[in-house]
């Protein structure tokens, strides 16, 4: 039986929507060899100084890297790119983004020419149901992604897309999007998730940088998490909002926790999670990350 008589077939008993997912991954193997099953990450990446300093935290984005089999692509959903709608970027060559200010000279003259892969935007699109995602030749690589990325990766040799974040959208449908990603793991692309979970800027301790520090309610809210995540309690973590204060301190804005749940979302029964650069820095922020593989 030929492809085109198959996917008929699958319509004809009821099956078309799996049809078109297999006609979606049909076009992923074309475009990518098969591959063990990549990781996913999730990286606390505090910070745009993290992009050139030396300290623990680049250390462990680092070891990381080099713990990973090299993958064809990263796909990264950044807290820095939100938008009315789900996009992926498209373009051959995404530009360097430096979304911040005050900061040194020398941050601002970093670029990380990492290429696109506008082939493997579409498939993307293609895979995921729940909206009509846009391809987007617009926005480039912001500091979300960047920061974090050029440690694992410093040749800027490995293409990298990002998926925007649809800031109407609930936790839920943004946890329920990301599982429509999970086919892309076994095409060698790394699917990285980059914010905090603890997150005020407005809180910080600016004074106590340099320490490991952090409010009561900064570790009451990040030990829970640790603890939701590892005993791999999801919908407690996706119900945020009803977890009481210290969570409504420690998410004042979801855009930087929501990267937490597009990776959580990717978690298999046969995975293993393991947190490091497990750190609050000034009083309101963690760098807690994590990386999901197979036991």
């Amino acid at each position: 039986m030929n492809r085109k008589t198959f996917i008929n077939t699958l319509a004809l008993t009821g099956m078309a929507g799996a049809a078109l997912k297999l006609n979606a991954l049909g076009k992923l193997t074309d475009a990518m060899n098969n591959t063990e099953q990549m990781p996913v990450l999730f990286l606390g990446h505090g910070s745009p100084m993290n992009a050139i300093e030396e300290n623990e935290f680049v250390k462990g984005f680092r070891d990381e890297g080099k713990n990973i089999t090299r993958p064809n692509a990263i796909i990264c959903i950044s807290a820095h790119w939100e938008t009315a709608g789900t996009f992926i970027t498209a373009m051959e060559h995404p530009k360097t983004i430096h979304d911040f200010g005050g900061f040194p000279k020398e941050l601002f003259e970093v670029q990380y020419p990492a290429p696109g892969n506008p082939q493997l935007a579409k498939e993307t699109k293609e895979l995921i149901k729940k909206t009509d995602a846009g391809l987007d030749e617009k926005w480039g690589l912001d500091h979300g992604c960047w920061s974090v990325v050029k440690h694992l990766y410093p040749d800027a040799d490995v293409p990298v897309l990002q998926l925007s974040i649809d800031y109407r959208q609930t936790p839920q449908y943004h946890y329920e999007l990301a599982k429509e990603l999970a086919a892309l793991r076994k095409k060698g692309v790394l699917i990285v998730g980059s914010g905090n979970m603890v997150h005020n800027l407005r809180m910080a301790a600016w004074d106590k940088l340099n320490e490991t520090y952090a409010y009561d309610w900064a570790a009451e809210a990040s030990e829970k998490m640790k603890q939701y995540i590892l005993n791999g309690d999801h919908q407690q973590l996706i119900n945020f909002r009803n977890q009481g204060k210290a969570f409504d301190l420690a998410i004042p804005t979801p855009e930087h926790y929501l990267p937490l749940l597009y990776a959580l979302a990717l978690k298999e029964e046969n995975e293993k999670i393991t947190l490091f650069n497990d750190k609050p820095v000034a009083g309101s922020l963690t760098m807690t990350s994590l990386k999901i593989e197979k036991e």
